[in-house]
């Protein structure tokens, strides 16, 4: 792997000056690094893929701040730093566990290597950061070599902006906007020698929840990402990034809903349905589905509460996660899905969602998991796509078909929550204001036609317009209708 000498020397002497006295502070950077260390320190390790009994390698493992901790579970660990005097001082503190082997090698350096499927699990925490993109994308396509089939990558990098506040004459860490490393890493391909062909399947990107409470600093991002045969079709998630939410898609669909938005009615139905839920400060809120953040912001900015934002598009999430840095409120966001995510039980005070569960085809199973995340006295509001109660024209399930949306009427949709356990459930067919809001969308898109063309496309115009009149067609005939959906957990 060829290495940029000027950039590895200048990051081995930031290392070497900022690594002198060797503690947790100087590792951090950050005068409140003790403090810190005890909040986001277990929360990375939670967040770890199971690695009991088997092979780790830690790369950039510092004086081992992890390394003790991994050790505890794997079956062998491997730490590697290229600071001599760092790696040493890790060995004398984690050296005890017989399990553990101490390397001190540059991970971009032409001799460095491990054998080829022989690693479980590849664990760095502010490494890709000291590395030139060029350095990052190399790396990357040899640790998917490392890995065994079916072995997880996980790394946390400082986005954006540093996080620290320890003064630096100079500074030269990379803070990257997440999706580099997002494309970086989805990009990689490995082949065997059979001429199997592999690559990486990305299980999560959230941010680190110590840093949102303890700074309300969205820019600590990790990734967890699988070693899959790229036979393996990663269907729903690849057909959301690549078909209906294309980055492109995304922000042409933010310019009809408005800033922040990618949901009927934009700020304006988030106003009005926000304030059926009566926040208060502290509250636990969960957005399924949350899109580029915008109802997340707005719920956290101006009620005090606390956000976790889940979208199971890759692409929704790194807007999102942009667009929180900055913003003093407490917000947190992760790609998963819905249908295979748990949370502890009573976890939740508000369960909110956006024209996102017709996706969903086994909404009951959903609905009840929804119960159990929620406190007693807990609340779930919902809006979603929903159609009439009598056999859909061919035209109509086709629509439903090509979506894979899973619709039913908005009667039906209230029963499975009342079957899911929910109490003073509320179903209200909002047809009415869909119509209006999409009438209203629609006259802004075309009275800005030759704006939305400069920025976009002529493409992306007639797409956007002829898919506006075609839902105006289905809901003013009555098929496609727009629920509100209200309940309570006893």
């Amino acid at each position: 792997m060829a290495a940029n000498a000027e950039e590895r020397e200048i990051q081995k002497s930031y290392w070497i000056e900022h690594s002198a006295d060797l503690t947790v502070e100087a590792m951090m950077l950050d005068s409140k690094a003790s403090d810190l260390d005890k909040e986001e320190r277990p929360e990375v390790l939670s967040l770890l893929p199971e690695y009991e009994g088997k092979s780790v390698v830690e790369l950039g493992a510092g004086i081992g701040r992890f390394t003790g901790d991994l050790a505890q579970k794997a079956g062998e660990v491997i730490a590697l730093d290229f600071i001599e005097s760092v790696i040493k001082k890790n060995e004398s503190l984690t050296g005890h566990h017989k399990n553990v082997k101490f390397i001190c090698a540059d991970v971009t350096s032409l001799d460095f290597n491990f054998p080829e499927g022989s690693v479980d699990l590849i664990f760095s925490n502010w490494l890709l950061m000291y590395l030139s993109d060029k350095e990052v994308e190399n790396l990357a396509e040899m640790m998917v070599k490392w890995l065994k089939v079916g072995g997880y990558i996980f790394f946390r990098e400082s986005c954006f902006h540093q996080s620290g506040d320890c003064k630096r004459r100079n500074n030269p860490t990379h803070y990257r906007e997440p999706r580099f490393y997002t494309k970086a890493f989805k990009e990689c391909h490995t082949n065997d020698d059979s001429g199997n062909s592999f690559e990486l399947s990305l299980v999560g990107c959230k941010c680190i929840g110590a840093y949102v409470r303890n700074k309300k600093n969205q820019n600590q991002i990790c990734w967890t990402w699988q070693k899959v045969d790229s036979e393996n079709d990663r269907g729903f998630q690849r057909f959301l990034d690549t078909v209906q939410y294309k980055c492109s898609g995304i922000l042409r669909y933010e310019r009809v809903f408005g800033q922040g938005f990618v949901s009927t009615g934009g700020i304006e139905t988030t106003k009005e349905f926000v304030a059926k839920l009566d926040l208060k400060p502290g509250q636990k809120v969960l957005d399924v589905g949350c899109g580029i953040g915008g109802g997340d912001f707005y719920m956290a900015e101006n009620f005090d509460v606390h956000v976790v934002g889940i979208d199971l598009s890759v692409n929704m999430i790194s807007f999102a996660i942009e667009r929180a840095i900055g913003l003093k409120c407490a917000v947190k966001f992760e790609v998963a899905d819905c249908t295979k995510k748990t949370y502890p039980d009573n976890t939740f005070d508000v369960i909110y969602s956006r024209d996102t569960i017709l996706h969903i085809q086994d909404k009951l199973a959903l609905f009840r998991s929804f119960y159990k995340w929620l406190k007693p006295g807990g609340k779930v509001l919902i809006s979603d796509y929903c159609k009439s109660a009598g056999t859909p024209s061919s035209e109509f399930a086709e629509y439903i078909k090509q979506r894979g949306y899973d619709l039913h009427d908005v009667k039906a949709y209230g029963q499975m929550l009342r079957d899911a356990g929910f109490d003073k459930v509320v179903a209200e067919d909002r047809t009415d204001q869909f119509i209006q809001v999409l009438q209203r969308e629609l006259h802004s898109v075309e009275k800005g036609k030759n704006t939305f063309i400069q920025d976009f496309s002529e493409e992306d115009y007639n797409d956007i317009v002829g898919g506006w009149k075609a839902k105006l067609v289905r809901s003013s005939s009555g098929e496609q209708r727009w629920g509100l959906f209200f309940a309570k957990k006893n």
